[in-house]
């Protein structure tokens, strides 16, 4: 999957645009994906995420950052095995970009805010 363009409350992911929150696995979109806090994001928001075991999880926390990830749930993550990047989406984007060619990476982008 290779996202090619992002910009605040959209993002093509190839060649299809999506105008909600995504959950990028490395074979399908889930466009359907938010969280139960809203702008926190919880262990259990990633319930279906740790079912396909990536290596990597990219997390998006918005174009200006202000979705925010608690500790407990990065560490509930690296427990899991599991490297995990935490930046505002523009940078999330680019970092699934280039680690997904190599690696079994999911990324959960948050697209406004």
């Amino acid at each position: 999957m290779i996202i090619e363009h992002y910009s605040f409350g959209k993002i093509l992911i190839q060649g299809k645009q999506y105008t909600s929150d995504v959950i990028i696995y490395p074979d399908r979109v889930d466009a359907s994906w938010w969280r139960e806090k809203g702008h926190e994001l919880s262990i259990d928001d990633l319930k279906d995420v740790f079912n396909v075991k990536p290596e990597i999880i990219v997390i998006g926390t918005g174009y200006l950052g202000l979705m925010k990830v608690p500790q407990k749930t990065i560490g509930y993550i690296e427990t899991k095995g599991i490297k995990v990047y935490i930046e505002r989406t523009s940078r999330a984007v680019d970092i699934f970009n280039r680690l997904q060619k190599n690696l079994k990476v999911v990324a959960t982008l948050h697209l406004t805010c």
